[in-house]
């Protein structure tokens, strides 16, 4: 009984659940969705809010060195993992070659190429990571510019209490992320309700049809994934000197929402409360490097653009040169850090790739069915990457709370108290 009390096993059973019931019910199950999204909308309508209060707390509670050397490590390791993403996802498309003689016959939504030409070159998505407008970015959630947003009132924030001493700006902002944070466990309640509801609708239109579909392709992705997330846990394990057997347990909700919902947006909450609750990552270090890591920390988008990318070269017989395998990988981390700025999601983008590279069009649309389940493998990894992200940026200064990755200690993020890691953060100017 105990185990079925858990949130993630819960979630688990009604994924299982909802995928029989729409096999079984076939296409009336679609009557259903409506429920899933109103799940949806229930925790994106808290992302933003969430961000904007994490992030400047974060912030505001540094030093400016402090916060200058967490930010560094932040990137580095984000940027780092980027990179291997995108060489491991050429290696393995190179051995494998999910893309070689594959025969298309989907037909192409016309409208993909156009909106395909919507898509940003990379000096106006660095330009748009500044919003003229901080409440338009808001009212879209435009992520990247309300995190530049956030960055720099915390950064104020911050000169302003160094200067006059007056905090009372800091509390209230930190009240507002503790009532988010509440809100959001009361949402979870009715994850499973959701989940059950989103992968009825699911199973009960596309069927096991599109399961058996471009096996290579997702089998290729999977394996990156499955690569490059060992590679996470060993680097963390030889950082860190924690034991990864209890990685799975702290793991598992997070996962269970991220695979079933496809959307890191959505499992955030999940995961900030996970890293300070269940791994002993500080409230601090946890609010800015999983805000960062929310939009720059797709690994698992990485992986697949690359793979995306050959797929394509190899579906069109075409050899690609170093230089554009070059740009393929820079363009895969800068979408990575830009998508925002992408209209349309997953389509879009790899319409973008294949103009961007002169590849061919038809083969995108074999990508786009099955890519729900080339959106799970993603998800995976850019959650519980941002997790081990946190883990190495914490460590550097011993900001994990050892006993509570341990499980010989309890907390909650709204009893941890932020101004306790203030000289831990202070020291972080001697590490590294």
């Amino acid at each position: 009984m105990k185990t079925l009390s858990s949130p993630a096993v819960q979630i688990g059973i009604a994924a299982v659940g909802g995928i029989a019931f729409g096999l079984i019910v076939g296409e009336w199950a679609g009557n259903l969705k409506f429920i899933g999204d109103m799940f949806i909308r229930l925790i994106q309508m808290s992302i933003v809010p969430l961000v904007v209060a994490s992030v400047i707390v974060a912030t505001a509670s540094m030093t400016g060195a402090g916060t200058g050397r967490i930010a560094f490590r932040t990137f580095k390791w984000m940027l780092g993992f980027s990179f291997v993403a995108a060489v491991l996802a050429w290696l393995l498309s190179t051995v494998i070659r999910p893309g070689a003689g594959m025969v298309f016959t989907q037909e192409l939504d016309p409208a993909l190429q156009e909106s395909a030409g919507e898509a940003l070159g990379w000096q106006e998505t660095l330009l748009n990571f500044v919003s003229t407008n901080i409440f338009n970015a808001m009212s879209t959630a435009t992520m990247v510019p309300i995190i530049v947003f956030s960055l720099l009132f915390g950064i104020a924030l911050r000169s302003h209490i160094n200067a006059r001493g007056d905090d009372s700006v800091l509390g209230f902002i930190d009240q507002i992320q503790q009532i988010v944070l509440t809100m959001i466990r009361l949402v979870m309640y009715i994850a499973p309700l959701g989940v059950f509801c989103l992968l009825a609708a699911l199973a009960g239109d596309v069927g096991f049809a599109v399961v058996t579909t471009a096996l290579k392709y997702l089998g290729t992705t999977l394996l990156g994934v499955l690569i490059l997330f060992t590679l996470f846990v060993v680097v963390v394990t030889a950082r860190t000197r924690l034991s990864p057997w209890k990685l799975p347990d702290k793991l598992a909700e997070q996962t269970a929402i991220a695979i079933t919902t496809t959307s890191s947006a959505v499992t955030f909450p999940t995961v900030l409360r996970n890293a300070v609750e269940k791994v002993g990552v500080s409230q601090k270090v946890a609010n800015f490097t999983l805000s960062i890591g929310l939009t720059m920390g797709s690994y698992g988008a990485v992986l697949n653009y690359m793979i995306v990318v050959m797929f394509l070269a190899q579906a069109g017989d075409i050899q690609l040169s170093f230089g554009q395998i070059a740009l393929g990988m820079a363009l895969a981390i800068l979408l990575n850090m830009g998508t925002i700025t992408v209209p349309g999601g997953f389509p879009v983008v790899a319409m973008f790739l294949a103009t961007s590279l002169g590849l061919p069009f038809e083969a995108v649309g074999l990508l786009i069915a099955v890519d729900w389940f080339a959106g799970i493998f993603r998800t995976f990894l850019n959650v519980n990457g941002d997790t081990f992200v946190a883990m190495l940026v914490a460590n550097a200064d011993d900001e994990i709370d050892r006993d509570v990755y341990n499980g010989t200690k309890t907390v909650t993020a709204e009893e941890l108290d932020l101004d306790e890691y203030s000289d831990a953060l202070a020291r972080a100017d001697q590490a590294d």
